[in-house]
């Protein structure tokens, strides 16, 4: 768990000693600030020695928040990957999106009940510090309940004599979300099994406004086998969505549209919107091409000027309700499943 004290250090800590040491009983604490933690500012950090395990400054390393790769070397610090990581703190966009950003949960200390700003979602919001060990328990007891409903236990022995097998998974048991092909197979050995058998289409997403439904788009991806999926626009999007599906496939970022598009270009991919917006053709009327990109836009404004000129096709799923757009990770699973359909054998 990383903790920012914030700025108003001393007030904060009235709560944070007593509550941080009895959290230290049973996870690693750190402390992620902007400021050096051995300046004059950050004196009431003292008051936590022997409870932190460790702190990172961004005056020391040099990237200030909300750069996420601070949560990416907290996790380091810590031993644990990204997605085990908490961070809290009093900044909606410092400490809950730029750590949402790279897989870890995001906690806001709301102590004055403000309204949560537009497109945030934190994982949890407490008044106080008091309130953050129930909130943790909650986490630990879903993914507890995860762990359980999936996956195996330790494998017998004798071990399989497989190089693509980690041995820590055969010894612990494997209680990741894949499928049973992949049980006990090493990180890397999945992503290189992946690449080799990924289908000729890619996807991508336009990222304007940081839109929450990316993760689902990036958990399709993977369901379906695509061979990349790219992100236009901001770099950062929320990871937890993708329920951790990210690490097997490779995920690229476009500053522009029109760097995009110059890259499907030279890959031979033709661009294919999903929107329905005048002109648009159903897609249950043709067939995707088999070398192409299915582009999506943000939830509800759907694909911008830019992205529709891009676009070689724009096909629409057609609806019969009273709603005008289908949720965008709704859209990417009826779209990858349209191209499967077609280009990939039973």
């Amino acid at each position: 768990m990383v903790f920012d004290p914030g700025e108003n250090t001393a007030e904060l800590f009235e709560d944070a000693g007593a509550v941080l040491a009895g959290l230290a009983q049973r996870y690693a604490v750190g402390l992620v600030t902007d400021r050096d933690s051995d300046s004059d500012a950050d004196l009431g950090a003292a008051t936590l020695a022997g409870v932190v395990s460790f702190r990172l400054a961004g005056d020391r390393v040099g990237i200030r928040k909300p750069d996420a790769r601070l949560f990416t070397m907290a996790a380091a610090a810590a031993g644990c990957h990204p997605s085990d990581l908490v961070s809290v703190g009093d900044q909606p966009d410092n400490d809950v999106v730029a750590p949402q950003s790279v897989g870890s949960r995001g906690v806001w200390i709301n102590r004055t009940g403000a309204p949560c700003p537009p497109g945030i979602e934190p994982d949890a919001t407490i008044a106080d510090l008091t309130e953050l060990p129930g909130v943790l328990a909650r986490f630990d007891a879903e993914e507890h309940a995860a762990a359980g409903a999936v996956g195996v236990g330790p494998h017998p022995d004798p071990w399989p004599d497989d190089a693509r097998l980690d041995p820590q998974l055969l010894a612990d048991g494997d209680r990741r979300n894949v499928v049973d092909r992949y049980r006990y197979w090493s990180e890397e050995a999945i992503v290189a099994d992946l690449a080799a058998r990924a289908h000729p289409f890619h996807v991508a997403v336009e990222n304007w406004r940081s839109d929450h439904n990316i993760g689902a788009v990036v958990r399709n991806a993977n369901a379906f086998g695509a061979a990349g999926v790219h992100i236009v626009g901001r770099k950062r999007w929320n990871r937890r969505g993708a329920m951790a599906t990210d690490r097997y496939l490779p995920v690229h970022h476009h500053d522009s549209m029109e760097g995009f598009a110059r890259w499907a270009s030279g890959e031979g991919l033709l661009i294919v919107g999903l929107d329905n917006v005048p002109g648009s053709v159903a897609l249950e009327s043709i067939e995707l091409p088999d070398r192409c990109v299915l582009l999506f836009g943000q939830e509800g404004p759907g694909l911008s000027d830019g992205a529709l000129a891009a676009c070689s096709q724009v096909v629409a799923i057609t609806q019969h309700g009273s709603t005008r757009s289908l949720n965008a990770g709704v859209a990417s699973g009826i779209a990858m499943h349209a191209w499967v359909r077609v280009h990939v054998p039973r």
